[in-house]
């Protein structure tokens, strides 16, 4: 008998041993097929043919509609689903409290590079003239905030209003954790996590097949790079704005995370495949489902963290765009005319702060933005139009440190509330 169970563990030790090799070998052919599609964007995109471009431009939207497909039920439904599930107001507590904390802390002080690299480094005035960007926006800024509550439950789905879809998603889980009849709750609780599943589900056979996507973006992003961008005289302000996002993600944010005593280099490495995807697809939002993936399989954040805090982190920490609305609009307050005082700079640091806050993560999101606090202080919004042809490169690089931002906040969160939540395998 003893015989016959020595020899079942060894064959279940050898089952498993099978089973990581194959997950192993399994993950160094995606990432082949990851690194060919890179490769083979750029051919295409440096060798431009009419069936390519084609295929890239149609691969690109198609990836793009299915991101936004799923991205904004999965931040419906996981913000609900685990707000209504958490098992203690102490535990929610401390979630929400740790990821605004960190939320708050790090986009205040993307703000701050910011300004600081601005008042050292202050961009020569544009002498160039542009045709007006044609953006200025109807409605002032505290207008856009009002249009945050909504008046329609689905009219917020329909437009992909991620801030009002969090709100919905908030009450609505709070609303099922005071519902005093067990059955009803439980029933709730089920029906969400069963649509929560089928979300998952969609969202691993998309990344299933995303080398594709990836090939139409890589494509599309190096035939628009190839033809050259001319600067106008805004090179220092570009380099700015990129080196405001560099120090964040590459210093700020790993000493964060070393403060934690969490290695900074191997997070990164766990969190590239969503880096990758929101450099290309220059969407927050749009890259949640994979950045979860990622983050519970590889990173091994506990699922109630993750899928509590990155669809709160996506809607609200944009810590690139913090950086980029300060110096693009104060460069166009002193182009025209107004004097950037450390006061000044100051003042801005909290607005852009509560401005990022409430940018959506969608391509662009922070350039309308942007546009809309400018024309609400009437100030004249042409230069826009000399940023807007290089504004790509900028979107793809705040994009990927919004979402690194992100994954650092998720993993600090996790290290700080992760033990004391119930185990359970990482799907």
């Amino acid at each position: 008998m003893l015989f016959y169970q020595k020899w079942g563990d060894g064959r279940q030790n050898c089952y498993n041993l099978t089973m990581k090799r194959n997950i192993k070998s399994s993950s160094w052919k995606y990432a082949g097929w990851f690194a060919a599609a890179i490769i083979l964007g750029i051919l295409n995109g440096l060798y431009p043919s009419s069936i390519g471009m084609t295929t890239a431009q149609f691969l690109s939207d198609v990836f793009v509609r299915l991101f936004k497909f799923v991205s904004v039920p999965i931040i419906a439904i996981t913000i609900c689903y685990t707000i209504a599930g958490l098992g203690s107001a102490r535990t929610q507590k401390t979630l929400w409290k740790r990821t605004l904390g960190y939320t708050l802390t790090t986009t205040l002080l993307a703000a701050g590079v910011g300004a600081v690299l601005y008042y050292f480094f202050t961009p020569a005035n544009v002498t160039a003239t542009a045709a007006d960007a044609g953006l200025a926006a109807q409605k002032g800024y505290l207008d856009y905030f009002i249009s945050v509550v909504p008046d329609n439950p689905l009219a917020p789905l329909v437009q992909g209003n991620v801030l009002s879809v969090l709100l919905i998603a908030v009450a609505v889980g709070i609303a099922i954790r005071y519902i005093e009849e067990d059955v009803q709750r439980t029933t709730l609780l089920h029906f969400i996590g069963a649509v929560q599943s089928v979300l998952f589900s969609i969202v691993k056979v998309i990344i299933r097949v995303l080398p594709l996507g990836i090939f139409g973006f890589t494509s599309l992003c190096v035939r628009d790079f190839s033809g050259g961008v001319a600067l106008n005289g805004l090179g220092h302000y570009f380099v700015l704005v990129v080196s405001s996002n560099l120090i964040q993600g590459l210093l700020v944010l790993p000493l964060f995370l070393l403060a934690k005593g969490i290695n900074p280099l191997r997070t990164a490495q766990h969190m590239s495949k969503a880096l990758l995807v929101a450099f290309f697809s220059k969407s927050s939002a749009g890259t949640l489902p994979v950045t979860m993936t990622c983050a519970e399989q590889n990173n091994k954040i506990h699922p109630t963290v993750s899928r509590f805090v990155l669809p709160i982190c996506t809607t609200i920490n944009m810590n690139g765009c913090a950086s980029f609305i300060l110096i693009t609009v104060v460069y166009l307050m002193q182009n025209n005319g107004a004097v950037i005082t450390v006061p000044t700079l100051l003042t801005w640091v909290v607005i852009a702060t509560v401005a990022a806050i409430g940018n959506a993560g969608v391509p662009m999101g922070c350039y309308f933005l942007a546009a809309s606090l400018l024309s609400s202080m009437n100030v004249p919004i042409h230069l826009l139009g000399i940023i807007l042809p290089f504004y790509t490169v900028l979107d793809m690089v705040e994009t990927s440190l919004n979402v690194w931002s992100d994954s650092c906040v998720a993993t600090m969160v996790n290290k700080d509330v992760g033990k004391d939540l119930p185990k359970v395998e990482n799907r």
